[in-house]
């Protein structure tokens, strides 16, 4: 593996990272953790293959790991009531810039459909590639892009203050409001 090619793949993980985690720091450390299993498991790939489609591979599932981890922690993790935690609760400022935050729409749709929608999107990638890093039939692949858009089409023609409620790891996730 050529040290510049993996160099020239590092803006394109870090956009991935960075739709799939939605906060800067973990998209960093999510590249930092994929190009470091890269650099260990370089003999892993195979000389003339797609570098890129590995990488993102690589980064899938590190990313797929990550979540299952979460998800197990937040299983023992002791629950904490909002009354206790009141004063530490910020209201987002909701201007009527707010109304068509792509970002915000895009952590609302599932991880299956956002991870398809961003790399066919954001990526480029063909649907045979989409197919190989996530493990998924590329008939599958084909369907979560098409409910993905349609379900980001929705949220985003959707007012801001009656969009769906946010999704994380599968885990079900209740808008919190703050008492007027």
């Amino acid at each position: 593996m050529d040290r510049l090619q993996l160099v020239s793949q590092i803006p394109g993980l870090r956009r991935y990272a960075r739709a799939l985690t939605g906060e800067p720091w973990a998209a960093d450390d999510l590249v930092q953790d994929t190009l470091e299993r890269a650099c260990s498991k370089w003999r892993l790939w195979l000389v003339g293959s797609d570098l890129r489609a590995w990488l993102f591979t690589l980064m899938h599932n590190i990313h797929a790991n990550d979540i299952r981890r979460l998800v197990r922690q937040q299983r023992v993790a002791p629950t904490v009531e909002l009354d206790e935690t009141a004063h530490a609760v910020a209201a987002p400022d909701a201007g009527t810039d707010a109304t068509l935050d792509l970002q915000r729409c895009l952590m609302q749709l599932p991880e299956e459909q956002r991870v398809v929608l961003l790399l066919v999107t954001l990526e480029d990638m063909g649907y045979a590639d989409v197919a190989r890093i996530t493990g998924t039939p590329l008939g599958t692949v084909m369907s979560r892009l098409s409910r993905g858009r349609a379900r980001l089409q929705a949220l985003l023609d959707a007012p801001a203050n009656h969009a769906a409620p946010t999704v994380h790891a599968g885990a079900e996730v209740v808008n919190l409001r703050r008492p007027r």
